[in-house]
């Protein structure tokens, strides 16, 4: 297995270097892209069976017992994976479901409650190619109390007592094994309630929401490979973007997506969103409360506004020797004709660049035109478009629209807004001065998480830029292009019609009838055989498909912005739970963030069985709950570990005591006020906090800092202090 990757990627290697982009083959370069995407694919395929291909079998009573299927008595069986295999040589029958096909549903629906038709559900272990155990549970037949276990134990827990659990025997075993730094395989643990929200039909928003341990994140990760394996196609041309709270938790469920059978999405977190911007210093509660605030919009707005200025008095040319005054009023005059385009500044700006050549083209006229004994100008309108080309290319022109609209770039119009007290002051006027001395700082440059939402909507107001030359580059290549290929369609109908019998000329199809020079041209240009995930990556205005946000509650106003403008259709699953928001202006309700972009138009499903967290914990946990938001509804606990919430003394070190916890086993990790944000989004088996309190106090969305912090757990909670 490893050398048949190893093979592929270096081929793959080799296929990328292959063709000179500037000594381009149209053939070359259709076979180059073909051969890309398949080795890609065939390296998805080994990935997946690296994890195990097969990992279920579900025995269905047949619906027609007078004609059962031969050899396998009055069973369907099925068995289900994490891609679809057909036998060719047998009329294309299906050896292994596809774990998204309609088919493999009962595998995920049944459960000794509603069991579906599924006499038997077999849950499979793989280790690459090899079967290292199976687990069965008989489900019809069976009320939810005697469902039957092989190779699994309840341990006691709730879960055995709760028979609209599905497929027990694997769900016990991810929960009850020990945490790796990376996401576990969960394609085979999806519950009842998590399928029906991924196979959720909606093409709008879908809000899911769920307490700590729900499967939130897991549900997120399946609906991205479900919805590309429903809507390949129209996915495949626009991608999906996965939008995570932090590096570390997207590290953590990149290996996941592989096993899900898809790797064709974008990974980023929110401060990533804008191609070129690396986020890399920090800022205070209150500067990133304001940053996020929808009032930002309105801030930004005036602040480009304000660098389309009007001179306190007249500007001086001299052309040709004629001396003209450049009034305020003219450029007014052009600011307002720009601005009435209601374009970005920078596509604005050739406007209000035309219109002060004009008035300024008018005035030498009346100038250098006027008749001497008071008659009409003797310039005729021909005449005065003459002066505007002219003075089109005059410098002393191209001084003053530089000055008064320039040409601006989004990043670096934000660093100087931030470190200008003066520019801050114009254009947050209305607001007070703690909002004002919360945006300024002396490095303009030092952007922040926050900055990114401001950056992209400075984009929005200036306009997506066009790297210098790249645009006339192509247009010249092109033009070029189809000239040649004009040449080649001409000669190719002179050489028929010399060869061609005069009383046959015309039944028989030229050169030109059977393609045009664009099509052909067409044929010449460079392929881009990037990935659809690869080229969306690095395009600020690519509109993807689908876009999925996970721990969605800490987007602000500003972000949601953003993240919204890269998914023109609304087709979104946004994944969060306010009582976990630690952002100060992160989600207090869904209603209130959506409104300004979907209204009521959103589907919410709430998921309500918590599978990870003791309940030991959770009973702690909904106490701190209860301080958040008193009628909020605690998600069901259905497991027990026997260990309850330890509390140590403040002195206590807690390295030491991870250092302890990681020797009985598993993965463990110290909480501090400093760190929490670090761990949302993630599991561990034993979770060391550390001054509660501290926590609480640190932040005005401090109950909820301590909420996430303790409910990370899977085995054990420690508080120290």
């Amino acid at each position: 297995m490893d050398r048949e990757v190893e093979a592929a990627s270096e081929r793959l290697e080799e296929v990328q270097r292959a063709v000179d982009p500037d000594n381009p083959d149209a053939d070359a370069l259709v076979r180059r892209e073909t051969e890309y995407h398949a080795l890609n694919a065939k390296l998805d395929d080994l990935n997946i069976a690296e994890t195990g291909l097969v990992f279920g079998r579900i025995d269905i009573a047949d619906a027609d017992p007078e004609n059962p299927v031969p050899g396998r008595g009055v069973l369907d069986r099925r068995y289900i994976g994490r891609m679809g295999m057909d036998d060719r040589a047998d009329n294309y029958r299906t050896l292994l479901l596809d774990w998204r096909a309609p088919m493999a549903r009962p595998y995920y629906l049944a459960t000794t409650a509603h069991p579906e038709g599924v006499e038997i559900r077999r849950n499979i272990r793989m280790k690459g190619r090899t079967v290292s155990a199976v687990d069965d549970e008989v489900l019809s037949g069976r009320n939810g109390h005697d469902s039957h276990l092989d190779g699994a134990q309840s341990d006691g827990s709730q879960l055995s007592r709760m028979s609209d659990v599905g497929s027990e025997a694997a769900l016990l075993r991810a929960m009850n094994s020990p945490r790796t730094g990376h996401m576990q395989s969960i394609v085979e643990t999806i519950q009842r309630e998590q399928d029906e929200i991924i196979r959720d039909p909606t093409r709008g928003v879908l809000v899911v929401g769920g307490g700590p341990g729900t499967g939130k994140t897991a549900v997120a990760l399946h609906r991205v490979a479900y919805l590309l394996y429903t809507w390949r196609d129209q996915l495949a041309r626009t991608g999906v973007l996965v939008v995570g709270p932090n590096h570390t938790f997207l590290d953590y469920i990149s290996r996941v997506l592989p096993e899900l059978g898809e790797t064709g999405v974008v990974l980023s977190t929110v401060g990533d969103l804008v191609p070129g911007v690396t986020p890399h210093a920090t800022e205070s509660l209150l500067t990133r409360e304001v940053k996020g605030s929808e009032d930002m919009a309105l801030i930004l707005k005036r602040a480009v506004r304000n660098v389309q200025t009007v001179p306190e008095g007249d500007i001086a040319l001299r052309i040709d020797g004629i001396d003209l005054a450049v009034t305020p009023a003219m450029v007014a005059a052009a600011r307002t004709r720009a601005r009435r385009s209601r374009k970005p500044h920078n596509e604005a700006r050739p406007i209000f660049a035309d219109q002060l050549t004009r008035l300024i083209a008018e005035a030498l006229a009346e100038r250098i035109g006027a008749d001497p004994l008071g008659g009409k100008n003797l310039l005729s309108e021909a005449d005065v478009d003459q002066l505007h080309d002219d003075l089109a290319e005059e410098g002393q022109v191209e001084r003053i629209v530089d000055t008064h609209f320039p040409q601006l770039d989004a990043p670096a119009v934000l660093a100087d807004f931030l470190s200008d007290a003066d520019a801050i002051a114009a254009a947050a006027h209305d607001y007070d001065d703690i909002t004002r001395d919360a945006l300024f700082r002396t490095d303009g440059w030092a952007f922040t998480a926050a900055d990114t939402a401001l950056i992209d909507e400075l984009y929005t107001l200036t306009g997506v830029p066009t790297p210098a030359g790249e645009s006339e580059k192509a247009d010249k290549q092109w033009r070029e292009l189809v000239a040649d290929a004009e040449d080649a369609l001409d000669i190719l109908a002179s050489s028929a019609n010399t060869d061609t019998d005069d009383e046959f000329e015309a039944e028989v199809l030229s050169a030109h009838d059977i393609i045009d020079a664009e099509t052909l041209a067409s044929r010449q240009r460079e392929t881009d055989i990037r990935s659809t995930a690869e080229r969306a990556r690095g395009d600020l205005s690519w509109a993807y498909g689908h876009v999925i946000v996970d721990e969605a509650q800490e987007l602000t106003p500003m972000e949601w912005r953003m993240v919204f403008r890269r998914c023109p259709s609304r087709w979104m699953t946004l994944v969060g739970d306010p009582a976990q928001t630690s952002s100060p202006a992160g989600v207090e309700t869904w209603a209130d963030s959506l409104s300004p972009f979907v209204g009521e138009r959103y589907r919410f499903h709430e998921l309500t069985v918590n599978y990870r967290t003791p309940a030991e914990i959770m009973e702690f946990a909904d106490e701190v709950l209860a301080e958040i938001d008193p009628d909020a509804e605690p998600a069901v606990t259905v497991r027990s570990t026997g260990e309850p919430v330890r509390r140590l003394p403040a002195q206590t070190d807690p390295d030491l005591v991870r250092t302890e916890l990681e020797a009985s086993g598993g993965l463990a990790v110290v909480v501090t006020k400093d760190n929490v944000g670090d761990v949302k989004g993630l599991e561990f088996d034993h979770v060391v906090v550390v001054d509660p309190d501290a926590i609480v106090n640190s932040s005005p969305q401090g109950w909820q800092d301590l909420y996430v912090a303790i409910t990370r757990a899977t085995q054990t909670l420690t508080l120290i202090g």
